[in-house]
């Protein structure tokens, strides 16, 4: 049923984009009079089959029937569908299918098709590399059969340095892929790849660019390391996760990889070379064609690439014409030729926002450009496209940003403004350092600390535009949610100009509805419910990490881990009403703990610190403890027997239960070992609640925790390490808890939380409440029962204590 479903969806959204692309085209083919309309007739026969004609009377087209709009439509849409079908058909021809159903052994040759992705899986299990490979043949029970047949790899670190579009050959296991899945199957090698002939010249000297624009931006600051290459060559590995997160919360993402802007810059830059060369006009489309394929060469023709590079160009003619009846047409054009080559793009959030973008671009850019600029001074008419520009993309894409999100960003339109000047002078150098480089690393050095200075304002401005108050603001997730922003923007769009005339006429009215919108989009605690009456415990929903709160007074709390993003535990602290901390718990220094902490420091007065005495990873250790001393904050480190008060006549009292103040000779502690764990009394309605938080111990530590414990039950579980498989099932089931908490990430690549633990719980009858699935939730307590209060979905669960 599901498979059934996938498909369905799949096939109406690629119906849809071709039907959408076809109207694009007929609406802007049939432009009449500087409008665009729609004429219909009642002449019977084939009227999408005959050449527009001039109107001898009036000199203008005539106009294409209604029937052959939607006839046009339907061929295109049965154009990209076919497409599709005979892509699946070849992809699924041979014995590949049926094996991966068998989950049998073979032996493969296959190329390369994408850039191997190294994912790190933690402490637990061993690095992750993620690639397709197009299978040419397989071998299995003695016979050999020619494929082409596209597979997803996951594989040990062997295979990371596997060159792309690289021929290899290996034993591998196959398996079937998830229902709707571009691949056919999944492809679990046995042994290291074995590499066969030699790379093409055009590759190799791609790849030697590659390289050495890596050499070049080594000894870069962090953000312009980080930029120069994702905007030059579409690699994003050396990104920090902070400056992606920040990226992300700006609507600056497509800033830090390949993205149509980039191509349209490069071609841009090209034609202006050409002009000042005196490159005759006749020869300018070639030059520029070009250079069009060297860059999609520089940042491997994979699909992403390849989207961008239609979208680029359609946006620079777009943006360089005033004509929509050029621009809608080269996108409608570019939409279908991307669909029949890979139909699988329809399925694409990428796809669909680059689409959407350059729509944006090419019909509401140029008039609300030149809207804004007439109410500018002459001196900076220039602004107006620079802001319109932004605008427009912001405003067609944030439905589909909604579903991907959640939020919709207040900010995004100021970063991309003012971090619009620096990406072109990024691009460019970045380009002119690959290509320097290549000849002498030391000049290619040079020219990338040039580009260094624009690409690090870019990342200043992203990282200053995460940090701005009610940059982003809630909205209804899924499905409903994008389909109401779609239906205002819609609304507002239809009704620009009349809004626009009655607040001229009324314009205290119009403010007053302005901030009457501020005041109720505004976050305030303990709206709709929130938070609950009575609340204990709370499990911010930060992503991959850990960040709980214990209530401590009306409005202060404890705080254990911040996990790994300051915006999302800066949201969830607001909700709470917390507006000061008497204390701050980490339990150890990985990101996913501490990632979080300017969300707190500097912006909240925390009264104390406490943190393990090991000081691993000393990295994020020093980094951490030097911004808690830089506040003033008292810091101490806490070890197996300290006691700790919090709260109005202790509300809140802890016992430190690891790790140990003293250590066997020769013993060390891990950073997850080092975890400090807590044994929590709660004193709340006359009932003193006990919780048990164990940070992220294995198995070693938690027999040491469970030893310290015997005997002793708790209300509450923090499931250690994200609930992955590394645990002491005594310990887990022997606390007896009613409610376990799992901080973890949805979608995450470590496999948390895993079923064994899931199982446990579930055997004695413990309530699960995980942020990847429950949001954000609170553990209240009314002096007979505990209780669960979901964030999102209004869900309400009475939990009877055992």
């Amino acid at each position: 049923m599901v498979a059934m479903v996938v498909q369905s969806a799949r096939a109406q959204l690629t119906l849809g984009l071709a039907t959408l692309a076809a109207a694009i085209a007929m609406i802007g083919l049939t432009r009449v009079g500087g409008r665009t309309r729609v004429g219909s007739t009642t002449r019977v026969g084939m009227p999408w089959t005959r050449r527009a004609r001039i109107d001898r009377a009036t000199s203008r087209p005539r106009q294409l029937p209604l029937g052959g709009l939607a006839a046009l439509s339907l061929v295109a849409t049965s154009l990209v569908l076919l497409s599709g079908a005979a892509h699946r058909a070849t992809d699924e021809a041979g014995p590949v299918p049926e094996l991966a159903q068998e989950r049998a052994v073979v032996t493969i040759t296959g190329t390369v098709l994408t850039e191997p992705r190294l994912l790190d899986r933690g402490d637990e299990r061993p690095d992750l590399v993620v690639l397709e490979l197009g299978l040419r043949s397989v071998e299995a029970r003695g016979m050999r059969s020619a494929v082409r047949t596209p597979v997803v790899v996951f594989a040990d670190p062997t295979w990371q340095d596997v060159p792309w579009r690289g021929t290899v050959t290996t034993l591998a296991r196959l398996a079937p892929p998830d229902p709707g899945d571009s691949v056919v199957a999944v492809l679990t090698p046995l042994d290291p790849p074995t590499l066969h002939g030699d790379t093409s010249p055009v590759l190799t000297g791609v790849e030697r660019v590659r390289e050495r624009l890596r050499l070049a931006v080594g000894p870069l600051p962090v953000d312009a390391r980080a930029l120069i290459p994702g905007l030059v060559i579409g690699d994003t590995s050396l990104t920090p996760s902070d400056l992606t997160d920040a990226m992300l919360a700006t609507g600056m993402t497509h800033l830090s990889a390949v993205s149509g802007s980039n191509v349209a810059i490069v071609l841009g830059a090209a034609i202006l070379l050409c002009g000042w060369l005196g490159v005759p006009r006749r020869w300018r489309p070639v030059v520029a064609l070009a250079c069009l394929v060297g860059f999609v060469l520089l940042c491997r023709p994979e699909p992403s690439v390849l989207r961008a590079g239609a979208m680029g160009v359609v946006g620079l003619i777009g943006l360089s014409s005033s004509r929509r009846s050029v621009s809608l047409p080269a996108l409608a054009t570019a939409v279908l030729a991307l669909l029949c080559w890979d139909p699988w793009l329809a399925r694409s959030y990428g796809f669909a926002l680059s689409t959407l973008a350059t729509l944006g671009l090419v019909v509401f850019a140029r008039p609300w450009g030149d809207a804004i600029a007439r109410h500018l001074p002459r001196r900076l008419s220039l602004l107006g496209d620079a802001i319109a520009i932004p605008l427009a993309a912001q405003v067609v894409c944030a439905p589909v940003i909604v579903l991907l999100q959640g939020n919709v960003s207040t900010i995004a339109v100021l970063t991309n403004l003012l971090a619009a000047p620096f990406v072109a002078p990024t691009t460019v150098l970045g380009i002119g350092a690959a290509l320097t480089s290549t000849v002498w690393v030391p000049l290619g050095m040079l020219v990338a600390w040039i580009g260094a200075v624009p690409a690090w304002l870019i990342g200043a401005v992203a990282r200053w535009g995460a940090t701005v108050p009610m940059g982003t603001i809630g909205w209804v997730e899924g499905v409903g949610g994008a389909w109401l922003l779609t239906g205002l923007t819609v609304a507002v769009l239809a009704a620009g100009r009349w809004l626009r005339w009655q607040a001229g006429r009324h314009p205290l009215a119009a403010w007053s509805v302005l901030l009457l919108t501020l005041a109720l989009l505004w976050p305030t605690p303990g709206r709709h419910g929130w938070p609950p009456q009575g609340w204990v415990v709370a499990g911010c929903d930060v992503g991959q990490g850990d960040a709980f709160v214990v209530a401590t007074g009306p409005d202060s709390a404890l705080l254990v881990d911040t996990g790994p993003d300051p915006q999302l535990l800066a949201a969830c602290l607001d909700l709470l009403g917390v507006r000061r901390l008497d204390g701050l718990v980490l339990s150890h220094f990985h990101a996913d703990h501490v990632g979080g902490l300017d969300a707190v420091v500097g912006r909240i007065p925390v009264a104390a610190a406490y943190v393990t005495p090991v000081r691993d990873p000393p990295g994020e250790a020093d980094q951490v403890l030097s911004a808690l001393a830089a506040n003033n904050i008292p810091t101490y480190a806490v070890t197996a027997g300290d006691h700790l008060l919090w709260g109005d006549v202790g509300q809140v009292s802890a016992t430190v239960v690891w790790p140990p103040a003293e250590r066997a000779a020769g013993e060390s502690l891990g950073a997850n070992d080092g975890s400090v764990v807590l044994d929590f009394t709660a004193s709340t309605m006359g009932n003193g609640l006990r919780l048990l938080f164990t940070g992220d111990i294995e198995p070693g530590a938690a027999r040491g925790v469970r030893r310290a414990l015997e005997g002793q039950r708790f209300d509450v579980l923090k499931v250690a390490h994200h609930g992955s498989a590394a645990q002491d099932e005594a310990l887990v089931t022997g606390v007896g808890a009613t409610v376990a908490l799992i901080g973890v990430g949805e979608d995450n690549t470590f496999g948390h939380p895993s079923r064994t633990v899931l199982s446990l719980l579930a055997e004695t009858g413990t309530v699960v409440l995980r942020t990847d699935r429950d949001g954000t939730f609170a553990v209240v307590h009314d002096g007979q029962r505990l209780g669960v209060v979901q964030r999102q979905g209004g869900r309400e669960d009475a939990v009877n204590p055992q």
